[in-house]
């Protein structure tokens, strides 16, 4: 599988429970814009079956190289971020995991429980980044037992390996000259947009600014009956340049921890 078809499978995945994607690709390329995506985010754990240096593969594999870490103390996690090394043009890819030594032993039981379920060979598949959940079983008590410590834990479990989120590169925006006016414009036109921290995070200091809209509400087909849950959001940067004029290309941590609640599950009531 090359670049430009890994990338599409990975859009593909992410649109199918992600309807509003579509729709704010469609709303703005209806007014003469050309979407450029600035990043895609990928969700796993820190346990070695599954763990970044197993999701990066596909991505070392077809041109990406490592270029940034990140740290998330709050929510226990760690990232790291890739770059295409010839195609400037290609997005980011970012890959985050729960650091499951640092979560309560109930948790670490339970994401080892999950993980042990699988048919172990499923982990070796080069595909695995696109694989949703593999594991047996789909128990709203597992859920919400996850939930009550970790969101991202309780996310990971329904919608396993896939794009978290894409995001829409507001510099490659003929219309929109800043993060303010694009929020703006999709408020006008309905959507509701993650307020944890600002609507806008980071600044032009910081050199990067992101927002982003809360997730859909997906139906999930549970044992003990369907429940609709936060799926995937669409995020929206702008990016600043540095002092060699180059445009800044990694992250911001203490905007990505907020970026990370748009599929939190206390946000969805205030929509």
């Amino acid at each position: 599988m090359n670049k430009d078809q890994l990338l599409t499978k990975l859009w593909e995945q992410y649109a199918d429970i992600t309807p509003s994607a579509k729709k704010i690709h469609e709303l703005l390329e209806d007014r003469g814009e050309e979407i450029q995506n600035d990043h895609i985010a990928i969700r796993t754990f820190n346990d070695k079956r599954v763990n970044i240096a197993v999701l990066e593969k596909p991505f070392l594999n077809v041109g990406y190289e490592a270029r940034g870490e990140y740290n998330f103390e709050t929510k226990k996690l760690y990232a790291k971020h890739y770059e295409h090394t010839t195609d400037k043009s290609a997005p980011r890819i970012f890959i985050s995991e729960l650091e499951l030594e640092k979560c309560s032993a109930e948790l670490q039981e339970t994401v080892q429980d999950i993980l042990n379920s699988c048919d172990q060979n499923v982990f070796n598949d080069p595909e695995l980044v696109l694989s949703g959940s593999v594991w047996k079983g789909n128990s709203q008590k597992i859920y919400k037992s996850l939930l009550e410590e970790s969101e991202y834990a309780a996310w990971m479990y329904v919608y396993g390996f896939r794009a978290n989120h894409f995001t829409i590169n507001t510099n490659a925006l003929k219309e929109f000259k800043t993060l303010e006016e694009l929020n703006n414009f999709l408020e006008a036109s309905g959507w509701k947009l993650n307020a944890s921290g600002g609507k806008i995070k980071g600044t032009p200091e910081q050199l990067l600014e992101q927002s982003s809209t809360l997730a859909d509400l997906y139906v999930v087909d549970f044992e003990e009956g369907a429940l609709e849950i936060p799926s995937c959001y669409y995020e929206f940067a702008l990016r600043y340049p540095m002092a060699n004029g180059e445009l800044y290309q990694g992250f911001v941590a203490s905007s990505a921890d907020k970026i990370f609640e748009s599929t939190d599950v206390k946000l969805q009531e205030t929509k």
